[in-house]
């Protein structure tokens, strides 16, 4: 079965894919779509366990990047795509361009963590305690303000959340606690940028130079004065760089090199 993929844009322009994160769905793009469609074809899938995919069981973050890569080989005109990863969508990105870099012409990912975590059995008590619960308004919004989902955008954010399942919920936080670059990074050709946000917690922050360094091809920048979800708090720069990334041109000079 499918996972389900929104597509606007050209047909035959170069093919943006839109990962999102753990907890949400495609809204989460919204801001993205409309600016990235005017000139690429923009795919934005609704991953495995969330939004309208909530039907498809998640399986693990390898199996959702081969869904990705199946996603792209159908729709591009020549198999490959840029592909771009928020949080969940990040792990994916970064598990893509290090172990199938030919279907990618590029990935960004952004806020990623590649270390261990100090305490990962509390971390994991915590999330199972957290599961009966993701969805109850007051933890909905709490969870936002930490996020700094944007007032205009807290709708779309508590649906998702709801749509998301617990199965997935459950699978994906005991997965990203573990998560490692795989060793096929060091021989990948994709060119790839990590980021986040200067608000970022410093697991992720410490985590860009070791993305940029694991693959060849690889470069970090910081976001001043964001968060996680910064392509909701500052929705203009990330198309922006987003952007540049597709076509090959310098970054916006806001990013800050790591």
């Amino acid at each position: 079965m499918a996972i389900f993929v929104e597509e606007a844009g050209h047909p035959d322009a170069p093919v943006v894919v839109l990962l999102h994160g753990a907890g949400t769905s495609g809204w989460m793009w919204s801001k993205q779509i409309p600016a990235l469609a005017a000139d690429f074809r923009v795919l934005t899938p609704d991953l495995p366990g969330h939004g309208r995919s909530n039907t498809h069981p998640w399986v693990s973050i390898a199996d959702t990047a081969r869904l990705v890569a199946e996603i792209v080989s159908s729709r591009a005109p020549d198999g490959k795509a840029h592909v771009v990863g928020l949080s969940l969508g990040g792990y994916i990105a970064a598990h893509l361009a290090a172990t199938m870099p030919g279907h990618l012409h590029g990935a960004v990912v952004s806020g990623v963590n590649v270390l261990p975590f100090p305490h990962p059995r509390r971390m994991r008590i915590i999330g199972r305690m957290m599961e009966p619960v993701i969805a109850w308004g007051p933890v909905v919004r709490a969870n936002a303000r930490t996020l700094a989902v944007p007032p205009d955008q807290f709708d779309g954010y508590r649906d998702a959340v709801r749509a998301m399942t617990r199965q997935a919920f459950r699978k994906v936080n005991e997965e990203a606690l573990e998560f490692r670059l795989p060793e096929q990074a060091a021989a990948s050709p994709c060119p790839i940028l990590a980021v986040a946000g200067a608000g970022e917690h410093e697991l992720i922050r410490r985590s860009l130079t070791e993305i940029a360094t694991a693959f060849p091809a690889g470069e970090a920048r910081l976001v001043p004065g964001a968060g996680h979800g910064w392509n909701g708090e500052r929705p203009e720069l990330f198309t922006a760089m987003v952007r540049s990334r597709v076509l090959g041109e310098p970054l916006p000079d806001e990013l800050q090199p790591v």
